[in-house]
């Protein structure tokens, strides 16, 4: 995913201070985790490294120099610059123009942008109770701060004024003015000084109960682990998989095996546990996780953003949400996500009765359970396609996968090459800076890659940007991606499951989108389009991942070096839709909750969030005991920590476009340069400088179709 940086509350106040360095337990300022590198050092605070530009190379915060008590002075003194600089403009006594308005407020906000960046960044990353109390403390500040923007009179008259006279604007110039005028109305900047006080009021509210919720779920990667004290009780695990738990157990200062969770309601470990009582208990902490700290702000956040949407005139929070994106309304969201509804329930009955003929055949007389599905489903493809994961794992080691792999794919697909910057500092010793360059050596800017799972970082995987490309400012991107792969005990591999490897092409693909940004203001640079816009990249790059010439020179066995017997690969590449009915009822289950939970109108009561769950589930026809939603409420960060909200259907949306773009290129010579470059050109670069749906008619001659993707999770024949 394409991590939305901070809160919803605060969040668009980051794209007002975008003008150098854009924007998704254990600190390094505390040194508390053995782990940690060095990174944040004492430094005194006249030598606060935030308050300057970096003068690392691209701009690249100074992680090792970054000190815990640097943050809330630079977040204070770079709101007072800020609010001095938007002041100037609003004050200025000649007519409101273009320039001295619109690009005026693209250059503000250098200290605020470069401390928000660092700060949450890291505070997903590397997070503890100094992180969490500083977030605490500046979250308000921010939302107060944004609000005194969105909500001045005299500066939206500006904006207003050259609205009114657009059209002697073109291009990205226009397109720019679009975005600010849209950005400041949808903020209420044209309600009355009555309903200003309530927006306020709400605002404040909504960004402490966001930040909580998020800071529960986080905490609940430390506090839900499952210590297992007898080894027998996991047998089905792999030895690597086993020493892994062990290690993770002794860094925690704890004895036996400790498992922790990722974010999905469905944990990876279920596919292998023999022990049933070990699969049910893992699959209730996670799906029942954060309900006591949650489950109330999950209510109190509902009907919150219900009455900021009715304060907007809008008569839920999914229509205002949806008015800016390419859905445009909830009534085309729930139409494609009640379409596929029923035929991905059909199929996933259809293999919950092939899991159920595998239990009886396992000799075990129960009836399928959510904990039983991973399990048994994973017997089922073993006989349906003699495939066993353990058999696939030793071809895809991690560092291979990577260079040999995506590196390689974007090698013959963009002409870049990717070199190591280990001069570089970095947050964690996991992490690795890349500096990427054009196929003429030019350079395009850096990418992070933090791999591994570790306490006081958050689940999941995600892309974000600590500088964003800006003609404007002449500066350059750099970017990074997260992911949550487990870590090997010390001195072994690091062997991928096939849906880590996709996961890493993935998260490449929102890199590439920022990395290959050229346009002129940071508000349109790179990632900041539509979040049903933002998701195509990442998922159209998955597919590299199983393009023959990619798979060929990387697919290797980590021992031997051998290729994938063709004969196995045939089976991965067979298999590819198998469990897609289940895959697909469980993502449609939390795409449908996000949008029930934002299709209430203010003043709805709401007593029960597991009653609320049922009946929405229910409505849809989606109730269905074997499959739980892939994100349960009280742990659903992209509905209720900011970003998504009424949004989680958007990478089922994109997928049609990503799925139609892959299609798209295989017909017209797959892996090439001249496909690389045309669809570098009409989409990568374009961040949202213009319509969006504009950009990929550009790249492939029409709108994209529903065919190829519902063939890709066979859905269809």
């Amino acid at each position: 995913m394409r991590k939305t940086l901070i809160t919803t509350a605060v969040s668009a106040a980051l794209m007002l201070s975008a003008c150098s360095e854009e924007s998704a337990d254990t600190s390094m300022a505390s040194k508390t985790t053995a782990e940690a590198s060095t990174t944040m050092t004492k430094t005194p605070a006249a030598g606060n490294v935030l308050l300057a530009t970096s003068p690392l190379q691209y701009m690249t915060p100074q992680f090792d120099k970054l000190n815990a008590s640097d943050y809330l002075p630079a977040f204070e003194q770079g709101m007072q610059e800020h609010k001095a600089e938007i002041a100037t403009i609003t004050n200025n006594s000649e007519t409101a123009t273009f320039e001295n308005t619109i690009v005026a407020l693209e250059k503000t906000g250098a200290i605020l942008d470069r401390t928000q960046r660092a700060f949450f960044t890291l505070s997903g990353l590397i997070s503890d109770d100094n992180f969490i109390s500083v977030e605490e403390q500046i979250v308000p500040k921010l939302t107060a701060h944004q609000d005194n923007i969105y909500l001045d009179e005299k500066l939206f008259a500006r904006i207003q004024a050259i609205y009114k006279n657009k059209s002697t604007l073109a291009g990205e110039d226009l397109r720019l003015v679009e975005v600010y005028y849209d950005r400041f109305v949808r903020s209420g900047a044209e309600l009355s000084d009555t309903d200003k006080t309530q927006m306020r009021q709400l605002n404040g509210e909504l960004a402490k109960f966001e930040t909580s919720f998020s800071q529960n779920v986080l905490k609940s990667f430390t506090d839900d682990v499952i210590l297992v004290e007898d080894k027998a009780q996991l047998d089905g695990l792999s030895d690597n998989d086993i020493a892994s738990l062990a290690s993770s157990a002794k860094k925690a200062g704890k004895t036996g095996y400790m498992i922790t969770l990722v974010s999905t309601t469905t944990q990876p470990l279920l596919s292998s546990l023999k022990n049933r009582d070990l699969r049910k208990k893992l699959w209730e902490t996670s799906a029942y996780r954060a309900m006591e700290t949650n489950a109330p702000l999950n209510i109190k956040i509902a009907q919150l953003r219900a009455q900021k949407a009715q304060l907007l005139g809008y008569p839920t929070w999914a229509a205002y949400s949806l008015g800016d994106q390419m859905a445009k309304n909830p009534e085309a969201v729930y139409g494609i996500l009640d379409d596929l509804a029923p035929k991905a329930l059909v199929k996933a009955k259809i293999e919950a009765a092939d899991i159920q003929a595998e239990i009886v055949k396992d000799g075990k007389d129960f009836t399928l359970e959510p904990w039983d599905w991973a399990y048994y489903a994973e017997k089922v493809r073993t006989t349906k396609y003699d495939l066993d994961d353990s058999q696939v794992k030793p071809y895809f080691e991690m560092n291979t996968v990577l260079n040999d792999g995506l590196f390689f794919a974007m090698n013959k697909l963009y002409g870049i090459t990717v070199k190591p910057r280990t001069d570089l500092p970095v947050w964690h010793k996991d992490v690795t800076a890349y500096e990427i360059f054009n196929q003429d050596g030019s350079a395009i800017g850096l990418f992070y890659l933090d791999p591994y799972a570790r306490q006081g970082k958050r689940g999941g995987a995600w892309m974000d940007e600590l500088v964003s490309q800006s003609f404007l400012k002449n500066t350059k991107p750099v970017v990074y991606n997260v992911l949550n792969i487990p870590k090997p005990a010390e001195g072994q591999p690091t062997l991928m499951s096939f849906d880590e490897v996709r996961t890493m092409f993935h998260e490449f693909g929102h890199a590439i989108h920022g990395l290959y940004s050229q346009v002129k203001y940071p508000s349109l640079a790179g990632t900041l389009t539509a979040s049903d816009f933002v998701e195509f990249p990442s998922q159209a790059n998955e597919d590299w991942s199983i393009e023959s010439q990619v798979l060929a020179n990387y697919a290797k066995h980590y021992q031997t070096g051998k290729p994938i017997p063709v004969e196995l690969l045939a089976k991965v590449l067979k298999s590819h839709t198998f469990n897609q009915g289940f895959g697909t009822v469980e993502y449609l289950a939390a795409a449908l909750l996000d949008m029930e939970w934002h299709s209430i109108a203010a003043g709805t009561e709401i007593a029960d969030v597991a009653a609320f769950e049922k009946q929405a589930l229910a409505k849809h026809g989606l109730d269905y005991t074997p499959v739980a939603p892939r994100y349960k409420t009280t742990y659903f960060s992209h509905s209720f920590g900011g970003g998504y909200s009424a949004g989680y259907y958007a990478y089922l949306w994109t997928e049609v476009f990503a799925v139609d773009a892959f299609s798209h290129m295989m017909s017209n010579g797959g892996l090439t340069l001249e496909n690389g470059q045309k669809y570098r050109d009409t989409v990568l670069s374009k961040g949202n400088s213009q319509d969006l749906m504009q950009s990929y008619i550009d790249f492939a001659g029409k709108k994209p179709s529903t065919d190829a993707l519902l063939k890709r999770r066979g859905l269809v024949d």
